[in-house]
């Protein structure tokens, strides 16, 4: 189990995210904080049975920043995973995060949906690098670096991170139809089906009909493993 500490300042966010975190497989809640500094004692302080795997963290709290708080515990070299859970939007805080190693930089407010698919993501990534030993393949050290290779340009109006939850259900639950994924997301079926045209177009999805009992056939996804030049 991925043992998590859920730090912010509002305890209502700290319970919903406590919430979103139960339903997902792997993890369990390990503590909660309010604070900067209740974050560094809860992490620094901890006995090796009871230290976390990865921390939820806020950026802005009254006792100080989720900034000072990764640099904390970089400069202590702590082995700690932090996925970023922040209203805040401003590129230079992004970029220091990132500069800092953060996993996941994920902004407020948002679906169950796409929290499950980032946690997920993260879940996997842990997997394998649990299971990576010895000498690697590029495409081995891409995927312990959390990087996705390949990755695909988006047109006009298209996101990067839904168009990262897209993939993710389809791999994870496929093949789909554009009804199917959108319920599973919490999305409108015109929306996902965007993104699903977009994905077969690049190559990356392949597509077929799905004659049911009665209608008109219904198109339905699936990943294909290997794309196009990949």
């Amino acid at each position: 189990m991925i043992r998590t500490l859920i730090v912010d300042d509002d305890a209502l966010t700290l319970e919903l995210h406590r919430t979103y975190l139960e339903r997902i497989d792997g993890f369990v809640v390990g503590a909660e904080c309010t604070g900067a500094r209740a974050a560094l004692h809860a992490v620094l302080g901890a006995e090796s049975a009871d230290r976390f795997d990865l921390v939820l963290l806020d950026v802005t709290m009254p006792d100080g920043s989720g900034i000072d708080v990764l640099r904390t515990l970089r400069a202590r070299a702590a082995a700690i995973d932090v996925i970023a859970i922040t209203g805040v939007r401003d590129a230079e805080t992004v970029r220091q995060m990132a500069a800092l190693g953060v996993y996941q930089y994920l902004v407020k407010p948002f679906p169950f949906a796409v929290f499950r698919e980032r946690l997920t993501a993260y879940r996997e990534h842990r997997a394998r690098a649990v299971e990576t030993d010895g000498e690697t393949t590029q495409a081995e050290i891409d995927a312990l670096l959390g990087r996705a290779t390949g990755t695909i340009a988006l047109p006009k109006g298209l996101s990067a991170a839904t168009l990262e939850a897209v993939t993710h259900e389809l791999r994870a639950a496929g093949p789909l139809s554009a009804t199917e994924a959108a319920e599973r997301l919490g999305m409108s079926r015109v929306s996902v089906r965007r993104y699903l045209e977009h994905l077969a177009a690049e190559g990356a999805v392949a597509k077929a009909a799905r004659y049911g009992a009665r209608g008109r056939p219904e198109t339905e996804y699936s990943w294909q493993r290997s794309r196009p030049g990949g």
